[in-house]
């Protein structure tokens, strides 16, 4: 199958402008990171809703998303390669997160890369999830809690399932969007996607540069961790042209190995980001619904 139409003209403009562009490696960070956000604010703004706020927990800083009558909460980690997302690059897709699974997003920005490398992130992410576990009651009676990213985030959210089966902390479930799970990965993806596709194996390789992640350590690889085994229910969405696609692909089938309930959706024709082009990209949006329908689903059990 070849490029999704609707998306085809973005990944032209993505490509030339990245032709025009300086070499990846000769650009600063705070370039990358401004073109990131242009990207992102392609679909516009999202949906009002009756709640948002930006706030601070557990010495994070935080965006939480509701409307009146809202049942758990969504912990949402964003995606950027570890270096360049942030709570406004993402804004759009939880504002619609927030409206279409009823519950409350809770958006964290977590330390970036290369001011604050690996596992300083996960950390960040790991105290806001202890926080929201031991304070529960804030967000109503028997309220559930799942955490959800794309990319960075898909990472982020997968390590903290497994943080969370250690500690006994109770997930509802962990919703992967195009997840990096193995840092030392080399599947095909990495070689079919790698060029032309918006995220580029070079530029994966400048990621990790910035990030400095232990290869040793599961929490950088979490495909890598000694056991899988009695985590949360998984959603993981694939895209077919995304270098990521094979390791995400890998991880569900490892999850549902180990006896984790998995759902696995490949998305065809598209790339990596266009979960937060949803306004714009019909497979965006449905891939947005498909989380938030899960994230519904599993907050209500």
């Amino acid at each position: 199958m070849s490029l999704d139409p609707q998306i085809q003209p973005i990944v032209d403009a993505v490509n030339a402008a990245s032709a025009e562009a300086p070499p990846v490696w000769e650009q600063t960070v705070q370039e990358r990171r401004e073109a990131y956000l242009a990207l992102s604010a392609l679909p516009g703004p999202g949906p009002d809703l009756d709640r948002v706020e930006d706030s601070n927990i557990a010495g994070v800083p935080v965006r939480i998303y509701a409307n009146d009558g809202a049942r758990g909460v969504f912990m949402f980690v964003h995606g950027g390669g570890y270096t360049i997302g942030d709570i406004e690059s993402h804004d759009q897709p939880c504002r619609q997160l927030a409206l279409e699974s009823g519950s409350t997003v809770v958006s964290i920005g977590y330390r970036l890369a290369p001011e604050h490398p690996f596992p300083a992130g996960i950390d960040d992410s790991w105290a806001v999830l202890e926080w929201l576990d031991a304070n529960r009651a804030e967000f109503g009676d028997n309220t559930r809690i799942v955490v959800g990213g794309d990319s960075a985030g898909g990472n982020f959210s997968a390590v903290l399932a497994l943080m969370a089966r250690d500690a006994g902390v109770d997930l509802a479930a962990q919703l992967l969007i195009y997840p990096a799970v193995d840092v030392e990965d080399a599947s095909p993806s990495l070689t079919d996607n790698g060029t032309g596709y918006v995220l580029t194996a070079e530029t994966m390789e400048w990621f990790t540069a910035q990030y400095a992640p232990d290869p040793a350590d599961w929490r950088a690889s979490p495909a890598r961790a000694e056991s899988h085994e009695g985590l949360a229910p998984a959603l993981v969405i694939t895209a077919q042209f995304d270098p990521l696609r094979d390791q995400g692909a890998a991880y569900a089938k490892r999850l549902e190995a180990s006896g984790v309930p998995v759902t696995h959706t490949n998305y065809e024709g598209q790339v990596h980001a266009f979960f937060q082009l949803g306004p714009i990209v019909g497979g965006g949006a449905r891939a947005v619904s498909q989380v938030a329908d899960a994230a519904r689903v599993a907050l209500r059990a």
